[in-house]
């Protein structure tokens, strides 16, 4: 009868094992956060070409060649209108480099009476520059540095109780550096605004009349437009 009794106490513990197993919690894997969404950032890569207007501040100063007598100075300020032609390439992260050829017009004029009494006049009529640009985008904002050579075309002439009484031209080169920002509004509209800074340093001139005189020059540029862009690049992935 014990046996009998301890069988049937075995026979229902087993039983009861398999019960007691499905009973017991299963144990989840641990969380796994999904992947960071990949953000596509606007790509500056590809060319452009567009427009500008803005205003021109040169300061002339004028000198004899041979004697060094000052003629005295005069500022040639008015508006400028113009074109560009660029290509941009975009690198790792946010850097840009580029370069950019650009071409204005511009009817600066100023005048002074010197020492003498004669008037001096300058116009500046065209300017023109070939830079590189380095800068750094936060999407579609690109903030840059440039710098490169510059030329300009200036007439000259100097009067005498309103005769005029030899004149001058010439086309200058020098040097040019500047900062802008840039904004695109669609992936082919862009706007700029930029300031530059010319040096067209000191050049010897030689009148109608015979006359030497060196004219030093140093000039000013604010200036915004806009650049319909082409050939674009496939958006950037990843954070700047």
């Amino acid at each position: 009868m014990k046996k009998f009794v301890i069988a049937t106490v075995a026979l229902a513990a087993l039983g009861a094992a398999p019960a007691l197993a499905a009973d017991l919690p299963v144990r989840q894997p641990a969380y796994k956060a999904p992947p960071a969404p990949v953000i596509a950032y606007y790509n500056w890569s590809g060319c452009y070409f567009g427009g500008h207007a803005g205003g021109l501040f040169a300061r002339k100063e004028w000198n004899d060649a041979i004697t060094g007598d000052s003629f005295g100075s005069h500022d040639a300020d008015s508006w400028l209108a113009g074109a560009q032609v660029g290509c941009n390439i975009q690198v790792s992260g946010g850097w840009v480099f580029g370069i950019q050829g650009d071409y204005a017009w511009s009817d600066a004029d100023g005048s002074n009476i010197d020492a003498f009494g004669f008037t001096n006049h300058s116009r500046v009529k065209s300017l023109a520059s070939v830079t590189g640009r380095v800068g750094y985008a936060w999407d579609r904002f690109l903030g840059y540095v440039k710098g490169g050579g510059a030329w300009e075309r200036d007439e000259y002439d100097f009067a005498f109780a309103g005769l005029t009484l030899a004149t001058a031209s010439e086309t200058r080169s020098g040097w040019t550096v500047g900062v802008g920002g840039e904004y695109a509004f669609t992936n082919w509209l862009t706007g700029f605004i930029e300031y530059n800074y010319y040096d067209f340093g000191n050049r010897t001139l030689a009148f109608t009349d015979g006359s030497l005189i060196n004219i030093d020059e140093r000039k000013s540029v604010v200036k915004g437009g806009l650049n319909i862009k082409f050939d674009w690049g496939a958006p950037v992935a990843g954070r700047y």
